[in-house]
């Protein structure tokens, strides 16, 4: 099996860590241990509470209560429609590794994560991407998706939030979507790693999974909840589907960490507070990205409506992965190149950052443009 480059991971792993001004991030700015233990009433109590615990396998499908909560974030989901893996992409990988068969047909929105268009091609299906256009503010258009669709579509994979544009589909355009998928017997596959991070509350945006009875979401502890470091995710959908998965879970997972298991357990219980907190973050920054945007007259974007991301557009005669490599090395401003998701003339931004990361970061980035002019 032959697998194309990783391209936005292979950028990362190459210069994340060296970066002084991380504003490619896609997490809300990371909890530490501290800050999630002390959501506890008791934080003693509870870090006393962990000192008994033999560190053996933990439960292999998860701990009950895990996911218990887990099935508590959805409307219809019981917790033996969850599955839980190590973080989203191995929840994404297993899924599609489970359901995707050679021959089959398979549409996946475009630009979106690599992984989601990447595997099922690996894997032997046919793929048609369904292209989302800044003239159409990045949605989908439905029309072409009508056109796309066969009796041979096995899979219509979508992000909702969009990653990397930031574009939100609400329930009319995913109802639409599911009537599409119905006409023609076919799953709907939706990574929904930035799931309620809206920037308005007035907004209508359920699930796949509560919506479909062929809907499978995908999500993790990583973006909204901002412990990437526990790397535990989930497949949420039909009884069948989660079946399938944990047989084919047995090759490459016993069980994920104990330890995980219980710190994300207890950052569920405290959903509230962590949502709140992480709102906050995305709602400030956001903010402070659109004015600065106002103030960079060759840079424009369509503002995102949810999640961590944005695609910035830049009218500079350079690559974008040029653009970065130079504003890395001159200052240590550390974006991701359009190139990572086929789209040149761009750059995607993380803004969920620390504000004062972001707020520095982009002071940066403006004296790097002083020198293009």
């Amino acid at each position: 099996m032959q697998i194309k480059p990783f391209k936005v991971e292979e950028w990362m792993n190459a210069y994340e860590m060296e970066a002084v001004y991380n504003i490619a991030e896609t997490c809300v700015d990371s909890l530490t241990l501290g800050e999630l233990i002390s959501l506890s009433d008791d934080p003693e109590k509870f870090i006393k509470s962990l000192y008994d615990r033999k560190l053996t396998y933990g439960h292999i499908e998860g701990s009950p209560e895990f996911r218990r909560l887990i099935a508590s974030l959805y409307k219809t989901v019981k917790p033996e429609n969850v599955l839980v893996t190590n973080g989203a992409i191995g929840a994404n990988f297993l899924l599609l590794f489970t359901l995707v068969r050679p021959g089959d047909e398979v549409i996946s929105v475009h630009p979106t994560y690599q992984q989601i268009y990447e595997l099922p091609e690996t894997f032997g299906a046919d793929v048609k991407l369904l292209r989302l256009r800044e003239e159409n503010r990045f949605y989908p258009d439905l029309d072409e998706l009508r056109s796309l669709v066969t009796d041979r579509t096995r899979l219509i994979c979508i992000n909702n939030p969009n990653n990397p544009t930031g574009a939100l589909m609400q329930r009319d355009m995913l109802e639409e979507i599911v009537e599409i998928a119905r006409s023609v017997d076919a799953y709907v596959f939706c990574d929904e790693v930035y799931r309620n991070l809206h920037q308005s509350d007035d907004v209508d945006v359920p699930s796949i999974v509560d919506i479909y009875e062929k809907g499978i979401s995908t999500s993790s502890m990583s973006k909204v909840f901002s412990l990437a470091g526990l790397r535990l995710g989930w497949i949420a959908g039909p009884q069948e589907v989660i079946k399938d998965c944990f047989s084919h879970r047995d090759y490459t997972t016993i069980s994920c960490g104990m330890l995980d298991d219980l710190l994300a357990t207890h950052a569920l219980k405290n959903y509230d507070k962590v949502m709140e907190r992480s709102l906050h973050i995305v709602r400030t920054n956001l903010q402070i990205l659109d004015d600065w945007v106002k103030t960079e007259p060759r840079i424009s974007y369509v503002k995102p409506q949810a999640g961590t991301t944005a695609m910035l557009k830049y009218d500079y005669p350079l690559s974008s992965e040029e653009f970065c490599y130079r504003l890395f090395k001159a200052n240590g401003a550390f974006l991701t190149p359009g190139s990572c998701f086929d789209m040149e003339g761009y750059v995607r931004i993380g803004y969920a950052c620390g504000t004062q990361v972001l707020r520095d970061g982009l002071a940066k980035v403006s004296e790097f443009l002083r020198t293009l002019e």
